[in-house]
């Protein structure tokens, strides 16, 4: 029975043995990994308890000021976690003894200094501490809570097995070191390239675009933004990942109000999750932008211009040192935007990596503003662009091509006085023309109607008096049809009045033969009038026939049928026109009114039989250039659809230049009122333009 028995226990030994060393090769699989702090002590603490069979424990961390913290804890009392408590003291200065000896140890149950305020143990359980040894300096207390009734081998035996576990979580203290290191170098390497690259340009869009794109990377966030201050008012100039932006778009416009509330309370705005005590104003502001966005943290900074050397240099000076931390009264000029949208970095972590680059953007983009307010600054940077043509090598060149400019520019406006131009260059006015035939009447309509036939079209030669269109007026068919009648009904009755009188005469009286004499008479003069009637109407009828007024050829429009068939027309309407191509041709010149007063002033000048010379191509014959002479200006002007306000020349031309011509011909004209300079005749429109527009 006891061999038995003894099986069993050795048995159960080697399995806790296993167990123990299973949980061992797990807490030094943990320390090799790359665990949060929070992730490592919850993982560690439970292993080493379970190997342990403890009733709990804790982890506790050196933090500022060298004072304890919790990192995590497992069945710790209410009365040590209450820092208030006396037990929770007395307990707080048994850790610190620990640390401050270096030393593990075994502090019994409800043991102590019997001293007033002494460390002690106030819990019911043996406490196994062991000090956690980072790379050069101990970093906290791993206190484990065991049962008191182990015997004292047994104990020891926990002490070491502690040890050997803080051994392994130094190992992961270490790694831990060493990548903070590693991320505290890697992210001044990011610092000092950001900070080359921000200062590298004074162009304030670029400026902006590298602060915005290359602070979203040192940062770590989903976007940044960056806003100018113009007045009351801020703009945003850059967004990263954004090479332009849609100022009308509704995610600009909420950025730019939001960032000017911002600007305007002076103060930063964090933006977590909530809006509490926040000023309404920027509230609605933040509110509307997060609608649009879905930020999960948006961070306002306003950007206040650094302090110069001088201004740094007086505060020292005065004695005023506090000044220099301090930059609440500098003159904001934007503002600062970074957003995550996605990631959840914690407010620990991004607050100092945007203190670096606003740091550095407010003096780059204040440099930028300085350098890009200059006056004249643009003219300035090309003078600087250009600097190489003064150059000793490049000077003879330079001098050459200054030279010839200037002889050019001579040649263009050169003046003397009482003599006239260096270079005479003919001053020709240009307008668009068209050649018409001399003789030509327009077709108007005398009585109103509806087309009902056109028997003529486009082209057609005509004799005078041919139909061209027939119009028909139902109004004046029933006026005719009722004269008719009416006349008809008179001259049946003045035929029945005089039958009567002439038969039956003799036998009425004086009085009745007397009635029927004024009534004959009353009957002829109704039928004068009302054939007058049936003439005129029959006259106007004859008008609802549309007749050539000359022998000629029609002009009408291509779509004459469309725009006229079955259309009523107004008296005194247009419907075509006539011109005899037979006859002598013109060339009808439609010059703009506003070069009318150079034509005025070379027209004043002429003397005797003298006209303005007139040179003309035809659409039809670009490259032969006709002359003419101005025969005629219209005395009014009037309104073109292409050149506006314009008025008409005349334009008497040699008849022998044309071949074949057709009516309406298009050509550009050009009307000669005298010689220039040729910088004048090629830009005198810009200078007058300037006369009428500025120096007015």
């Amino acid at each position: 029975m006891s061999s038995e028995q003894s099986a069993i226990n050795a048995e159960t030994i080697e399995q806790t043995k296993q167990q123990i060393r299973g949980l061992v090769n797990e807490i030094a699989q943990l320390s090799k990994g790359n665990l949060t702090p929070e992730e490592y002590y919850a993982a560690f603490l439970h292993r080493v308890i379970q190997a342990l069979a403890a009733v709990g424990g804790a982890v506790w961390l050196l933090g500022e000021g060298r004072r304890l913290r919790l990192a995590y804890q497992i069945n710790l009392s209410d009365t040590l976690l209450d820092s208030a408590s006396e037990d929770s003291a007395r307990h707080s200065r048994l850790l610190a003894a620990v640390l401050q000896g270096k030393e593990p140890q075994l502090i019994p149950p409800l043991s102590g200094s019997s001293e007033p305020g002494g460390a002690a143990n106030p819990t019911r359980y043996l406490l196994v501490l062991a000090p956690l040894q980072g790379e050069d300096r101990l970093e906290g207390v791993v206190e484990i809570f065991q049962r008191s009734e182990a015997q004292p081998a047994t104990q020891r035996g926990y002490l070491r097995f502690l040890v050997q576990m803080c051994e392994l979580a130094g190992e992961w203290l270490k790694s831990q070191k060493l990548k903070q290191f590693s991320d505290r170098h890697s992210l001044w390497a990011q610092a000092d390239h950001f900070a080359r690259l921000v200062h590298d340009s004074l162009d304030l869009r670029e400026t902006c675009y590298t602060v915005v794109n290359e602070g979203r990377r040192l940062i770590g966030c989903d976007r940044v933004g960056l806003a100018i201050r113009y007045g009351r008012k801020c703009k945003i100039e850059a967004i990263s990942g954004q090479d332009t932006l849609e100022n009308r778009s509704n995610i600009i416009t909420a950025l730019n109000d939001l960032a000017t509330k911002v600007v305007a309370t002076g103060e930063p705005l964090w933006f977590e999750g909530t809006s509490e005590d926040l000023p309404p104003q920027v509230e609605t502001s933040l509110e509307h932008y997060v609608e649009e966005t879905y930020g999960k943290a948006v961070i306002v900074m306003p950007l206040r211009r650094p302090r110069s050397a001088e201004e740094q240099h007086e505060a020292v000076q005065g004695g005023n040192e506090a000044v220099l931390d301090s930059n609440e009264d500098a003159e904001v000029i934007g503002a600062l935007i970074v957003e995550q949208l996605e990631t959840e970095l914690p407010r620990e972590v991004v607050s100092p990596r945007i203190d670096l680059v606003y740091e550095h953007a407010a003096r780059a983009v204040s440099n930028s503003l300085e350098h890009h307010q200059l006056f004249l600054m643009p003219v300035w940077k090309a003078l600087g662009q250009f600097s190489w043509i003064m150059r000793a090598r490049t000077l003879p060149k330079t001098l050459a091509v200054l030279g010839a400019l200037t002889l050019a520019v001579v040649l263009m406006f050169g003046y003397i006085p009482f003599v006239g131009p260096l270079v005479p260059w003919a001053f020709r006015l240009r307008a668009n023309a068209s050649l018409q035939p001399m003789v030509q009447r327009d077709v108007f309509v005398e009585v109103p109607g509806v087309v009902t036939e056109i028997k003529v079209r486009d082209q057609d030669m005509v004799a005078e008096n041919q139909v061209l269109a027939v119009l028909r007026n139902t109004d004046m068919d029933v006026e005719l049809a009722d004269v008719q009648g009416r006349l008809q009904a008179t001259r049946e009755q003045l035929t029945s009045v005089e039958r009567l009188y002439l038969n039956q005469g003799r036998q009425l009286s004086a009085e009745e033969r007397s009635r029927l004499s004024g009534q004959a008479a009353e009957l002829r003069q109704r039928l004068d009038s009302l054939v007058k009637q049936d003439l005129l109407i029959k006259r106007k009828m004859e008008a609802l026939q549309i007749k050539a007024p000359i022998a000629g050829q029609v002009l009408l429009a291509w779509d004459a049928e469309k725009s006229l068939l079955h259309r009523p027309v107004s008296e005194g309407q247009v419907l075509m026109t006539v011109a005899d191509p037979a006859a002598e041709w013109e060339l009808q010149v439609v010059m703009p009114e506003r070069r009318m007063g150079h034509i005025d002033e070379a027209q004043g000048k002429l003397t005797g039989d003298e006209r303005l010379d007139v040179e003309y191509i035809l659409a039809t014959d670009p490259k032969t250039r006709l002359h003419g002479t101005v025969r005629d200006i219209h005395p009014t002007s009037q309104y073109d659809a292409t050149d506006g306000a314009t008025v008409k020349l005349r334009v008497d031309i040699n008849q022998s230049d044309l071949r074949d011509p057709r009516p309406g011909t298009t050509a550009k004209a050009g009307v000669l009122v005298g010689y220039s300079t040729p910088g004048y005749v090629w830009f005198h429109e810009a200078w007058e333009w300037v006369q009428r527009n500025v120096l007015f």
